[in-house]
């Protein structure tokens, strides 16, 4: 697992949180409300909205709006209805890109994403042309606070199920199986773990590096404006930004 920039994107992500705050908010929102329509309102018996709950309260959602969003999706069954749609393509240089979505407009979204793949030197692929390079993982990080142990993190991280655990300068990654990133995740949430994120993502098998300066800036800027999408919910790539 080390090598792919995990925090470095995570960093990137905790940036733009500060100034976006709302539009993460509304992403999130957006997610709560298909798995609140999927499984239900109780989180008990939703275990994907427990998850959910667990990636906004990293992201620094408040309660508050945690629970007026469930409310919301569980009581507004006339409001849109939001599809999930996955788009895969290459970046600059061959980076490889996966973008989820959810949207209440196939058409709209398609054309945005395909947009800014021509835009920046990139091209919006066919399903699968990527995906291949990709592994789905439960991923948890825990921030460094001198306070926690690495080996007692460790060793409670594998006996509940995880599948590894690396640390660098900043924090802990666990990884687990996406069958057991629920199990994991809520033993370390009830062992009083805070977590920077928590979620199911695809993670790549190996980096691509770029040394062109203008595929490097183009490459930044895709992300950047696929992020900011509305539509888009996540933006993977193996693109080593180090």
């Amino acid at each position: 697992m080390s090598g792919h920039s995990k925090w470095a994107n995570i960093k990137r992500k905790k940036e733009k949180t500060d100034s976006q705050k709302g539009k993460i908010f509304t992403k999130l929102g957006r997610e709560i409300t298909i798995v609140v329509r999927q499984g239900g309102p109780e989180p008990e018996s939703n275990s994907k909205l427990k998850d959910v709950i667990a990636k906004a309260k990293a992201a620094n959602m408040p309660n508050d709006n945690i629970i007026r969003c469930i409310k919301k999706a569980a009581g507004d069954v006339d409001s849109a209805s939001y599809e999930e749609i996955v788009y895969e393509g290459y970046g600059p240089g061959g980076v490889a890109v996966i973008v989820e979505a959810m949207t209440d407009n196939r058409n709209r979204t398609a054309g945005d994403v395909r947009h800014f793949f021509d835009k920046f030197g990139g091209n919006l692929g066919t399903t699968g042309c990527v995906s291949f390079m990709f592994d789905k993982k439960g991923v948890i990080l825990i921030e460094k606070d001198g306070k926690i142990k690495e080996d007692d993190l460790m060793m409670e991280a594998l006996e509940v199920g995880a599948e590894d655990f690396t640390a660098d300068e900043d924090v802990y990654e666990i990884t687990t199986s996406p069958d057991e990133f629920s199990a994991v995740r809520e033993a370390l949430e009830k062992k009083g773990y805070d977590f920077v994120e928590a979620d199911v993502e695809m993670v790549p098998q190996t980096m691509t590096k770029l040394t062109d300066p203008k595929q490097i800036e183009f490459m930044d800027r895709l992300i950047e404006h696929l992020e900011d999408l509305d539509d888009v919910q996540n933006v993977y790539h193996n693109w080593d930004e180090e």
